[in-house]
């Protein structure tokens, strides 16, 4: 999330699914992408083709021709490839030359792509199903897309400005320390301990080193070449990876419940104990309860 002042910059992840008929095509293009966008960036660093008039003299006649590229996703190749190689530039630290692994298709809206009820056009006559998004930012109009495959699953990241949300007023504090065995929260209030899930990941790390190591010599890493053994080796990082990131939510869902039903608690002891000369509240705990839940189920929903 990122943004100026006045406005957030926010990136709407969005499930897609291509027309059966049409999915190999589409996964060929994001190829010859991928390999324009490479060969793109080292066109550049070569000739110092570092504006945008200069990249295009360069670039654009050949993307069409070598590579097949429609026009407008052929500019919209050698303007990321631009990006690329000056970011690489302005990097004190520069490493090797930055090459694109992942296919992706960089897209401009209304141009390279439009959003016709549920389903996505892609330049082309390419048509993806969206199975599901966050409908909170439908007003805001869409700027420049990725669609992105991995795992053999595509995925449209469209980028928002939205307005900045006004400040709203502190209602109590609440301090996360997040340590390798378990995450502790708290205030004056309260202190809950609860363990990660540490060991659970670390056994499929630890499973993804073996084959690594048992395929690995020093002349030759196996591993790396035998599709099948590379893949089970990204599962278990993958793996790993998720059940980290499931933990941590899980974690961050539970304190959120946590410290709000003992909030309602409170309210509901304060208004269970009426001053002198007060009516005892109609209202008890089990109502707040209630109440704090209802409200924590509608905010899972957002």
């Amino acid at each position: 999330m990122a943004g100026s002042e006045g406005f957030l910059t926010l990136t709407i992840r969005m499930r897609v699914r291509p027309e059966p008929e049409c999915e190999e095509e589409l996964v060929d293009l994001l190829k010859r992408y991928r390999d324009a966008l490479n060969h793109s960036v080292e066109k550049i660093l070569e000739e110092k083709a570092t504006s945008l008039s200069k990249a295009h003299a360069l670039l654009y006649r050949e993307l069409k021709e070598a590579f097949h590229l429609p026009s407008r996703i052929a500019m919209d190749c050698y303007r990321e490839a631009l990006s690329i190689a000056k970011s690489w530039l302005s990097n004190p630290n520069k490493g090797t030359m930055p090459k694109a692994k992942t296919l992706r298709l960089w897209l401009t809206p209304g141009l390279s792509y439009r959003i016709e009820g549920n389903y996505v056009g892609v330049l082309g006559g390419y048509r993806l199903r969206i199975a599901g998004w966050d409908r909170r930012y439908d007003q805001y109009p869409g700027g420049e897309a990725r669609l992105v495959y991995k795992d053999g699953k595509f995925f449209l990241m469209i980028f928002k400005r939205v307005p900045r949300p006004s400040k709203h007023a502190q209602k109590g504090v609440l301090a996360v320390d997040v340590n390798e065995k378990e995450i502790v929260f708290g205030n004056g209030m309260i202190e809950e301990r609860r363990e990660t899930a540490i060991g659970r990941a670390l056994r499929y790390k630890k499973l993804a080193e073996k084959l690594q190591q048992k395929y690995s010599s020093a002349r030759y890493n196996a591993w790396l070449r035998r599709r099948s053994i590379l893949k089970r080796v990204r599962h278990f990082h993958r793996k790993a990876r998720n059940i980290i990131e499931s933990s941590l939510q899980e974690a961050g869902r539970k304190a959120t419940r946590e410290v709000l039903l003992r909030q309602v608690q409170r309210m509901a002891e304060e208004e269970g104990h009426p001053q002198e000369g007060q009516a005892f509240p109609q209202k008890g705990p089990q109502h707040h309860r209630r109440l704090g839940e209802e409200g924590l189920a509608r905010d899972s929903t957002r």
